[in-house]
């Protein structure tokens, strides 16, 4: 391999020579060998982003040449569109606050406008990386900024994707609206319920997470653009500060909007951890769904077997014949993943200090992994498990009629005491309500039937009453 030598204030160093990063790049992806995995490719975009919009400003206040402005804003159009992500190595995680990567987006965009102006890699007389393309800016206005546009990029197909889930759940929801079953509570025998009822809540659970990621965006519009090191703007000319964000706006197509106090979003990470918190709750009602899920489709033989989900996989190396509950189980490792990122999110705001938060690739790299683990499993969730449920009617009915559920539809009839007492019976004899209610001549087959209308013990007021009084 041939190299090419580089310096910095700490001394000089080979670099690659066909790499399009540099020197800074390299030393951080040797000093940060953490967690294996490199910025988000939306992060990258994003960068590129602000770095485009930084040029353009820059060339309008009349900083920078045109003839670097342009070589520099044709680079970030190239890493826009995708290229060169491969030379993004430093690791997510990192100290000084997310300069690794501002230096990394810095001596890409550098290196490939120098060979864009005719040059070679590494002459940085050409195109500089901190002279020219982080004209007017800093780490602690670049980053912040990238990861507000990343993240609201993310959100989008995410809000998107729980919308879909909400309508695969109204369609069951539909599907079982006529399905009777027994509800639970505690894990014990409550009252009758609709299994297209109990998918009509999941339902409204998911809507609440849908509409509060599809408004989240709104927390994350205002960015520090222009404030540079602390947030007071210093090196920045003045116009160069309004001009950035209405550029960065037209570059991204989102609503972003300047800061009022731009050393606010430059220090205080609080608006993640409110992002993120709307995702833990998103997180938290995906396992409990996955939970009823997995109980009520236990069995085949032996469990609840209420419902019956798509068989996807063998489920033992042991035990031919074994299909488990694999889409449900990973939907949760999923959320339990979203819960322990959060933490991490929160650990990370609270750690800054006066002017800046040196754990803010921390909270970028967690806030994107939540993001994405949710977009994927909710996709997941819904084609490989929620569309293929399926319902046993007739045992669902069954269980309800064995039940002792019938005692509560008794209990207005006869007091609770009397109603209890005939519950304890039927328990202890392995009898039903119905039986013990005829033998002890409290009321009639065909009263009993009338009482014990499944569907109308499903409904508000008491089953059977008007029918009884009227008839």
């Amino acid at each position: 391999m041939n190299y090419r030598i580089e310096h910095d204030l700490i001394g000089k160093k080979e670099v690659p020579e066909d790499a399009y990063y540099g020197i800074h790049t390299l030393r951080a992806f040797e000093n940060f060998q953490i967690s294996g995995q490199c910025i988000h490719k939306e992060l990258i975009i994003a960068l590129a982003m602000v770095k485009k919009a930084a040029a353009i400003a820059n060339m309008r206040v009349g900083s920078l040449s045109e003839k670097i402005g342009n070589a520099i804003v044709k680079a970030c159009d190239e890493i826009i569109s995708g290229k060169f992500h491969n030379q993004f190595i430093v690791d997510a995680l990192q100290g000084g606050a997310g300069t690794s990567t501002n230096m990394n987006i810095n001596e890409v965009i550098s290196n490939r406008a120098i060979e864009l102006l005719g040059g070679k890699k590494g002459d940085y007389s050409i195109v500089h990386p901190l002279e020219h393309v982080n004209m007017s800016q800093s780490t602690n206005d670049v980053f912040p900024t990238a990861v507000r546009i990343a993240a609201i990029k993310l959100l989008k197909p995410l809000s998107e994707s729980f919308a879909d889930l909400q309508t695969a759940l109204q369609i069951k929801e539909e599907e079982f609206s006529d399905t009777i079953k027994m509800g639970r509570t505690e894990l014990q025998d409550a009252v009758p319920v609709m299994l297209g009822q109990e998918f009509g809540a999941y339902a409204q659970a998911i809507a609440r997470d849908r509409w509060r990621i599809y408004k989240v965006e709104e927390r994350l519009r205002q960015v520090n653009i222009g404030g540079t090191a602390v947030g007071t703007g210093l090196n920045a000319d003045k116009t160069y500060v309004f001009l950035a964000i209405e550029i960065l706006r037209d570059i991204t197509g989102l609503g972003l909007a300047r800061a009022e106090y731009m050393m606010d979003p430059t220090q205080n990470n609080d608006v993640f951890v409110e992002v993120s918190g709307m995702l833990k709750a998103a997180a938290v009602n995906l396992i409990k769904i996955s939970n009823d899920i997995r109980l009520m489709s236990s069995g085949p033989k032996c469990g609840l077997m209420e419902i019956t989900i798509p068989e996807v996989q063998a489920g033992s190396s042991i035990m031919p014949g074994k299909v488990n509950p694999v889409i449900p189980e990973a939907v949760k490792q999923a959320a339990y993943q979203v819960i322990a990122c959060d933490g991490a999110i929160t650990m990370g705001a609270q750690a800054g200090e006066f002017e800046l938060n040196f754990t803010l690739p921390l909270i970028a790299h967690n806030l994107f992994m939540e993001i994405d683990l949710l977009y994927n499993v909710t996709r997941l969730f819904i084609n490989k498990c929620i569309k293929g449920i399926k319902a046993d009617k007739n045992r669902l009915s069954r269980m309800v009629e064995n039940s002792f559920t019938y005692a509560v539809a008794l209990s207005p009839y006869i007091g609770y005491e009397k109603a209890s007492e005939i519950a304890m019976i039927a328990k202890d004899e392995g009898r039903t309500i119905r039986e013990i209610a005829i033998e002890k001549g409290l009321f009639t087959k065909e009263e009993l039937d009338i009482i014990f209308n499944q569907y109308e013990m499903t409904k508000p007021g008491i089953p059977g009453k008007k029918k009884l009084e009227d008839g």
